[in-house]
Parts: C-alpha cells; sequence; structure tokens
C-alpha cells in the first residue's frame, strides 16, 4: 500500500513542477494553460501525501499539504479566470484553512516532541518556509520564489529519505531540477523583458 501511495503522490507533485516550469516564459495562453493542469495535478495528488506524512507523524508537513488545499483550488480557479477570477472573500477564507492548519500542526508537533529536537522537524520547517515564501512570491510573480521552492523540495527529500521512502525522495530531487529550470527560465524572460522596457540608450 506504501508503494502505491509514493507512486500515486510522486507522479502527481513531479508533473506538477513540470507544467508549472515549463509554463514560464510561454505566451500567456499556453503559460494559462500549463498552470491550470499543475493545479490539477497537484490537487489529485495531496492525498497520498497526508496519509504517508501523517503515518510518520510529520505533523508539519502534513498540516502544510492538508491546509493549502483551499488556496490550491483558489489558485485553479484564479488562474482559469484570468484577471476576474481573483476574490477577497476567497483569498481570505484560503489563508484562514491553510494558516490555521499549520498553526495546529506545528502546535501538535510542538507538544508530542516537546519542542523542536528532531532532525525531522528541522526538515518539516523548512518545507514549510519554502512553500509558505515561495507561494508567496510566485503569486507576486517573483522569481525569487523559485528559490524557496528549492528550499521545499530539498527539504522533504532529506525527510523521504529519512524515513525510508526512497520513490519520493527521487521524486523530490527530480522536481528540484524542473524548480532550478523554471528559476533560470523566470529569470531570463524578465531579464528580456527588462531590456525591452528600457529601450535604447539615448544618443549622447
Amino acid at each position: 500500500m506504501t508503494l502505491i501511495l509514493q507512486l500515486w503522490g510522486g507522479t502527481f507533485y513531479l508533473a506538477n513542477k513540470i507544467l508549472f516550469s515549463l509554463a514560464e516564459g510561454r505566451p500567456e495562453g499556453r503559460k494559462r494553460l500549463l498552470r491550470m493542469a499543475g493545479w490539477a495535478f497537484y490537487i489529485l495528488g495531496v492525498p497520498p501525501w497526508v496519509m504517508i506524512l501523517m503515518a510518520e507523524r510529520n505533523w508539519i508537513a502534513a498540516s502544510i499539504e492538508a491546509g493549502g488545499v483551499p488556496a490550491m483550488l483558489f489558485g485553479l480557479y484564479t488562474v482559469y479566470r484570468g484577471s476576474q477570477g481573483y476574490n477577497r472573500r476567497f483569498n481570505a477564507i484560503a489563508g484562514f484553512f491553510t494558516y490555521g492548519s499549520l498553526v495546529l500542526g506545528v502546535g501538535y508537533s510542538l507538544y508530542e516532541q516537546s519542542g523542536i529536537n528532531t532532525l525531522s522537524q528541522i526538515l518539516e520547517l523548512g518545507v514549510m518556509v519554502g512553500f509558505l515564501v515561495g507561494g508567496y512570491l510566485l503569486a507576486r510573480r517573483n522569481p525569487s520564489g523559485w528559490l524557496f521552492f528549492m528550499l521545499m523540495n530539498s527539504s522533504m527529500a532529506g525527510l523521504m529519505f529519512l524515513q525510508d521512502k526512497p520513490i519520493l525522495s527521487v521524486q523530490q530531487l527530480l522536481s528540484l531540477g524542473f524548480v532550478i529550470y523554471g528559476y533560470i527560465v523566470a529569470i531570463r524572460t524578465r531579464g528580456e523583458a527588462e531590456t525591452q522596457d528600457s529601450g535604447p540608450m539615448p544618443a549622447l
């Protein structure tokens, strides 16, 4: 059963990173379709990840995955609707579920372990910071968000290796490669846009 969950969760999360990285630098219509598919794959991959993380008592990481589902659904809806899809109330509800779940997960982990006393907890905190800050920055089209996704994938790869989940550890490392690719393309695309916006140098 664990093997099936690893294959399910690993495949869908890897597909998410591939689609998101390929969306960088694409024409707006193509980018929108790739991001929609990426959100959909991520959401479908959440259940096996939550089951695996809870079985290993990784409460912080499990709370991020479970609590982030409303935000993922809102992200999918926003990409589908474009500029008309943003809704302040829906955004607030998604944020409430994400941060509320995270508070519960971190709180229970601290209670169970009497603080931050294990390597797995430290890795989970890396996943948490990478997920929250990376998602925040990328939502504002800041390429630095990819750097925090690198932290997230590296931390999760280490956590899965530590807990004898080789398939998920390899999947996270493969995802890291696509995250690096996405970052490079995002930086290159922004540089080209800034060059075009600046126009030619004035004559002396």
